[in-house]
């Protein structure tokens, strides 16, 4: 399969549906974020593996999380658990010049892995900040010069919402993140509230903190 055939097929399954992330989809190769032994599968609609029990995940189940994330030009991104770097590059694309994606990796190798990657599209790194540390703490130095995060995305199921994720949201953004087999979306309004959406269906590999 090649990549246009893998994005054709996400239009026909109807997962993909924004112009935006469909044109996201094509500036970013997913070759350029798997392993040298994975790459005949780059194009595969499957998770597969980037070694430490971690994966890059399935072509529609990133599309899936995006088109609900609904990130916008300019939007200040969370990322927890950044893994290959390939979402990472396709937010990058997405919030544009004067966006950020502020990207959290606690795994040391693929803290590593997923910065290389992304380095490969010079123009989208400029608009990362990568962070090799626990991100259940959240980004509180960011949080004081950004005014917090327009948008949230967690790639791995996650035990629990840490409180701060909460707290570090502006009002009217959104987390994303997998737990229990589902997906939820979470949209904080002006009192500081939370409208949740949930998306049965779904498997992550588990959320990694820091060990104490």
């Amino acid at each position: 399969m090649t990549k246009e055939a893998l994005v054709l097929a996400l239009m026909r399954s109807g997962v993909l549906q924004s112009e935006r992330i469909t044109r996201a989809l094509r500036a970013v190769d997913r070759a350029d974020f798997v392993p040298k032994e994975q790459k005949h599968l780059a194009y595969a609609d499957e998770a597969l593996s980037i070694g430490f029990e971690q994966t890059i995940s399935q072509p529609y189940t990133v599309v899936f999380m995006l088109e609900r994330l609904a990130a916008e030009e300019g939007d200040v991104v969370l990322e927890v658990g950044y893994g290959s770097g390939w979402q990472t590059a396709l937010l990058a694309e997405l919030v544009g010049k004067k966006g950020r994606v502020y990207a959290m990796e606690i795994v040391p190798e693929l803290c590593s892995f997923g910065k290389e990657n992304v380095a490969k599209y010079p123009v989208l790194s400029a608009r990362v900040s990568f962070f090799c540390k626990d991100a259940s703490v959240g980004i509180t130095d960011i949080v004081k010069t950004e005014g917090g995060f327009d948008r949230i995305i967690a790639a791995a199921s996650v035990p629990r919402v840490p409180k701060v994720w909460r707290e570090q949201l502006k009002a009217g953004g959104v987390i994303l993140y997998p737990k229990d087999g589902s997906i939820f979306k979470e949209t904080k309004n002006e009192e500081g509230g939370f409208a949740v959406d949930e998306y049965p269906g779904f498997a992550f590999v588990p959320f990694v903190e820091q060990r104490t």
